[in-house]
Parts: structure tokens; sequence; C-alpha cells
């Protein structure tokens, strides 16, 4: 009976040791899988919080890079303007304003002559002047039909059409004569710059001819003994914007509304002091200057014959996935989706002109 009660005894102490040992077991398990859980979720913090630092970082290096682009452009003294006190004039303003000049040089009438330079800068309007023949100006033959009561195709078949510097040979007239027979002329406009006139010369056969007074324009630039200074300036837009330089360092296109302080304004009111023949107008205003970054680069392709891979804006373009055919093909300021591409990229700073070219490239 003892050995019984005995046996007993020990079954009912193993059961509780077995119970114990079992809620022992149970809740270190638990609590592992509560260590293994918070371990986890600790690691998919860390990894997040990596990954939203890795993430802020590359977009803080974006936003350092598009702030540290500069402005660049082209500007130059006009032929009418361009001697030793205006350049000093220019220069010590460009430098005041923090404009650095990075380049700067001189084309002679003969070399703008050559190599039509003052024609491709002018490219909207030379186009129909001076390089392309008749046959390949895009002219609205029902307009030419209606103004002047006779065919396009009649026209030329009869060779009577003639570009700007063509007529001035088959006329025997320089610019200036070109442009007096212009003046008279019974013309049509066809588009922005692109008017053809109905000239009727003394002794000859009236001709029909394209933007003439481009001529007397053209004439100015090249006549030899002419010529421009340039520079290549380059500024940082959060200290002046694209629009400032223009409004205020170089002043608008006519030159008596420049304000106070700008070029055109300075050389206006004091264009005698500074050597000038005569006061400045809005043909003769003394200086240009790009109108956009876009615009610089164009004319930096044309003058310069810069690589757009060798120049920081053009760099930039070709990065930001804009093909160099797109932008030689943008530099004559095509119509880009309904609208002049200058017109569209006019007065922008350098990352807005950038974020609008890739969305008109698209």
């Amino acid at each position: 009976m003892s050995s019984s009660r005995n046996i007993l005894v020990g079954i009912s102490t193993l059961s509780v040791i077995i119970a114990s040992s079992y809620f022992i077991y149970t809740y270190l398990i638990q609590d592992n899988k509560v260590d293994q859980s918070s371990t986890s979720s600790s690691t998919t913090t860390t990894k997040k919080q990596e990954e939203e630092t890795s993430s802020s970082k590359e977009e803080n290096k974006k936003k350092e890079r598009m702030s540290n682009n500069k402005n660049t452009a082209y500007v130059f003294i006009k032929p009418h303007a361009n001697n030793t006190k205006t350049q000093e004039l220019v220069s010590k303003t460009l430098i005041n304003k923090n404009i650095t000049i990075l380049k700067e040089g001189e084309f002679t009438g003969e070399q703008i002559d050559a190599d039509m330079l003052i024609d491709q800068h002018y490219y909207a309007i030379a186009s129909k002047a001076t390089i392309l023949k008749p046959e390949q100006i895009p002219v609205p033959a029902d307009k030419f039909q209606d103004k002047f009561s006779l065919s396009w195709e009649t026209a030329l078949t009869d060779k009577l059409v003639f570009n700007a510097m063509d007529a001035c040979i088959e006329l025997g007239v320089d610019a200036v004569g070109l442009d007096q027979i212009w003046s008279k002329s019974d013309k049509v406009k066809f588009g922005g710059g692109f008017y053809c006139g109905k000239l009727i010369p003394d002794n000859h056969t009236p001709i029909y001819v394209f933007n003439a007074f481009f001529m007397e324009m053209r004439s100015k630039f090249v006549t030899p003994g002419t010529s421009i200074h340039y520079y290549v300036v380059e500024f940082d837009p959060t200290v002046l914007s694209w629009s400032d330089f223009r409004g205020s360092v170089l002043g608008p296109t006519d030159p008596a509304k420049a304000p106070e302080g700008s070029l055109r304004n300075m050389l206006f009111l004091e264009w005698s002091a500074y050597g000038l023949a005569s006061e400045p107008n809005t043909g003769d205003n003394c200086v240009h200057a790009s109108a956009s970054p876009f615009e610089g680069l164009a004319e930096r392709l044309n003058w310069l014959k810069v690589d757009p891979a060798e120049d920081s804006f053009g760099k930039l373009a070709l990065d930001a996935g804009i093909s160099a055919e797109t932008l030689k093909e943008w530099s004559v300021d095509p119509v880009v989706k309904g609208k002049s591409i200058f017109d569209q990229l006019e007065d922008t700073d350098v990352d807005d002109c950038l974020a609008k070219m890739v969305d008109l490239a698209k």
C-alpha cells in the first residue's frame, strides 16, 4: 500500500514537472517570437530609413546640380556702335552686374558676309531674302494669286520671282537702291517676317521679291571696314534673372524707353560722347543679347561654331535627352507645337528653359 502511494505521488510530481516545463517552453517560444518580430520590424524600419535617406541625398544632389547651373548668353555690340569707348562701357557694366565674361572677340564685316553669319542669325527673315531660292520658299499660292492676279506657277516659270539678294543682281542696285524700290511696292504678308512685294523698277519688267527690306539691314553688318564685338557671358539666375538681364542690364528694343542705368539707356542719352554718328533707335540700338538660354546656344552654334557637347547649356540639353539633331533644327527658330520655339523659351532661366524644352521635345 505504501508502495502504491509512493508511485502515485511520483506520478503526480512528474506531471507537475512536465506541465511546468511545457509552460516554460511555451513562454520561451513566444518570447523568442516577439524578439524575432521586434528584430524584423527594426530591420525593416532601418532599411526604409536608409532608402529614404538615400533618396533624400539624391534629391539634394539633383537640386544642388540645378542650383549650380548658370545662365549663358551671347552678347554683341552692333557695327554702328562698335568702338573702344562702347566696348569699355559694355565690359564695365557687365562686370558691375555680377556677369562673368567667359570669352570675347571680333567678327569683321567681310567674315560676316562670307560665312553668312547675320543671315543665319536672322534666319526666319533672311531665309527668304538670301538663303533660299524662290522655288524653295513655301509660298501660299492662293494668297499670291489673290494679291497679284498671277499664278505662283506662272511667276516661277517665267522667272519673275527673286529673293532679295538675287534681286539686287537682277536690277543692278545695292541694298539701299533695292530698299527704295521696295518702299514703293505693293506688298503682301504671308506670315511672320515673310513678305512679298511687286517691284516696278525703271526700265525693267515688274518682278516679285521676298523680304527686300533685309538687304539694307544686312549691309550694316557686312560693309567692309565694319565689325561686331562679341561676348560670351555667364550669370547666376538666383542673383540675376534672364528677364532682368534683358530688361535692366541691356534695356528694351526701343532705347528711348530703356530704364536708367541700362546699356541702351546710357548709349541713347550720351551717344555722341560714346562716338556714335547718330542717336540710337529701335533698329540701331547698339547692343544685342540672347533672349533665352536656348537662343544663346543657337547663337553660339552659328557665330562660334561650338559643339553642343562642349557648350555649358548644350551639354545640359543633351544630358536631358534632347538630341543634337533637335538642337540644330530648333536653332533656326521653327514653329514647334504651334508657336516659335524662341518665343516659347523667351526670358526663361536655365532650369526652366531646359524643362520646357524637354516637354516640347516629347
